[in-house]
This record gives structure tokens, sequence and C-alpha cells, in this order.
């Protein structure tokens, strides 16, 4: 028998995990939290990390689920995540994805059930802190890799989705080993990069050209085209013209 819960979900909301630990502990608490619910219960994450929060939401919404609850797990919570998530939301209805209606839950609040939560937390066993056990910094690498891709992370460009195209870029770049494809491309978050009325923003090098106004879909044009292919997009790109810019109308 359906419980009243069965058109609803919960979903984590990370920011980033990729090695074994964190995820092994997002998974461990998404299990407690769906036996304490009863209801269904998903990881996704803004950043890099598998399933995206683009992707989980659609497949919430292929298996019949209405309402997706959206559980912030980054503290303290960022106000920047409402209107950064809101354009997401709306850019991929526009694109045609189907979603489940969201609702925003920050996972503290200022009410009594979140500070007893807390406080709960308290009472766990402590992590063990050993600084005499830090084993000696082993040597590293010197990257060979020629490109550089940075992405903004000034206020404006949080605001307009950033962190959603970082997460993007990190999971493309493992995906299509791009490291090692060409001329071998690193990532890195950045702070503002200066056009913020264009945002959101990043800068590939060496070039040094910059591309804004990005989706998720733009930025498959940039890698496949210039890092992989070493063409500029130029309907893309922004020139340092010593003049103010505006976006430009987007092709359909």
């Amino acid at each position: 028998m359906p419980t009243r819960h069965a058109q609803e979900a919960i979903v984590l909301l990370a920011r980033s995990a990729i090695a074994a630990a964190p995820l092994q502990e997002m998974e461990r608490f998404r299990k407690l939290l769906a036996e304490s619910q009863g209801r269904d219960v998903v990881v996704a994450f803004t950043e890099q990390g598998r399933p995206s929060l683009r992707d989980a939401l659609v497949g919430l919404h292929r298996r019949g689920i209405a309402t997706a609850v959206v559980i912030a797990m980054a503290l303290p919570f960022e106000p920047s995540m409402v209107p950064s998530l809101t354009r997401s939301l709306k850019r991929w209805s526009a694109a045609g994805s189907p979603l489940p209606t969201v609702r925003l839950v920050p996972l503290l609040q200022r009410d009594d059930a979140a500070l007893a939560a807390l406080c709960a937390a308290l009472d766990h066993a402590p992590v063990q802190l050993d600084p005499d056990g830090i084993k000696p910094a082993e040597g590293s690498l010197v990257p060979a890799q020629k490109r550089r891709v940075l992405v903004c992370m000034g206020g404006p460009c949080v605001a307009a989705g950033a962190e959603t195209l970082w997460g993007h870029l990190r999971n493309e770049q493992d995906r299509l080993k791009l490291r090692a494809r060409g001329d071998g491309t690193m990532s890195a978050k950045t702070s503002c990069l200066g056009p913020c009325n264009l945002a959101p923003v990043i800068q590939v090098w060496p070039e040094g050209t910059y591309y804004a106004g990005l989706d998720e879909h733009d930025l498959d044009r940039v890698i496949a085209e210039h890092l992989l292919a070493g063409r500029p997009v130029n309907d893309l790109a922004y020139e340092a013209t010593g003049a103010k810019q505006v976006l430009r109308p987007r092709r359909l």
C-alpha cells in the first residue's frame, strides 16, 4: 500500500564528494533518513559528484515523484543558493527537462527541532585527532597540462549558477579524461574575474578567452571545440574591447 509520501522524495544536496569516505557517509545518512521518514531519499551534488542535482531531479520525475524536498547539507546555509537554484531550475525547465516541484529546506533552521538535532549530533562518538600521526609530505608532480579553465566564483557568478557550471565541468573533465587528451586541461575555481554583469563567467588559458552567460550546453561546446579542438567558440566569447558590454541574445 503506498504511503502518504509516495509522491514526495527527499534530496540530500551536498557541494562535492568523489572520494570513497564522504560518499559512504552520505549513503549512510541517506539510508538512516529513508528509514526514519518512510520515503524515497536520494543524494545529489551542486559541484563535483554524481548524480548532479539536475540528473537526480529528472530521475525522480521519471519515477513519478511529484515533489522533491531539497535539504541543503552545506553549513552554514548560503543565501546565494536560493537565486542560483532558482535560475538553474528555470533554465532546465526551459530546455525541456521534466522536473518535479522543488522545495528547498536548509539543514539548520532557527527552530527548536533543528537545535535539538544539532545537540543530538554532539552525543555521537567524536572523530579522534592525532597530529603526531600525520605522515610527512611526499613529493608532487608538476602538472604537464597546458590548458586551464578558470570558473569565476564571485558573488554575481555564484548567484547566476556558477557552482552548477563548475560541477558539470568537473564531471565532464573526469568522464572525457580531459587531463590526458589534447593539450591536457586542468580546472580551478577563482575569485572575481571582472565582468560581473555577464555572469556566469569562465576563462580559458593559454588564450585567455572569456566566455559568459553560459549553461551546460554552452560549456559542452567550449569543451568540444576549444579544449579538445583548439578553436575558441566565437559566438560565446567576449573580447576585451575597452567598453562595457552586455550579454548578447542567445541563439536558438
